[in-house]
């Protein structure tokens, strides 16, 4: 898959598993341009700049979490394309962040097929 079209945003507060995100990602292809954040209110000012193809957002982050950062960037472009990844992953929290506006939920610990149909359907799978 050539992703080199592309800018992913990864914010995350553990260098560990944005790492291992962006590492899942390109065992998948070749060329993304990505970005970090390690808290929401930087993911949401990365966003502004970086005007990424995928963000992944982690839910339990520092300074603003991820459902503030889904909302503070859905704000800026209603049609964004935001994964939560977390392991917190509880009803009440997934649906918050769905209803904010993220399009998709990725479990961790990471599972590589996840990370793989998450990229074929929100960046056509090119």
């Amino acid at each position: 898959m050539d992703l080199s079209n592309y800018t992913i945003l990864v914010s995350d507060d553990s260098i560990l598993a944005r790492k291992q995100l962006m590492d899942v990602i390109n065992s998948y292809g070749t060329g993304a341009n990505f970005v970090e954040a390690s808290n929401g209110e930087e993911a949401i000012n990365q966003f502004i700049k970086a005007k990424p193809d995928l963000t992944f957002l982690d839910i339990v982050m520092p300074v603003k979490d991820g459902i503030g950062a889904v909302k503070g960037i859905i704000a800026e472009d209603d049609s964004a394309n935001i994964i939560i990844v977390s392991s917190v992953g509880t009803q009440s929290q997934l649906k918050a962040a769905i209803e904010a506006g993220a399009r998709d939920f990725i479990q961790k610990p990471i599972d590589a097929d996840q990370v793989f149909h998450v990229l074929k359907s929100h960046l056509g799978g090119k």
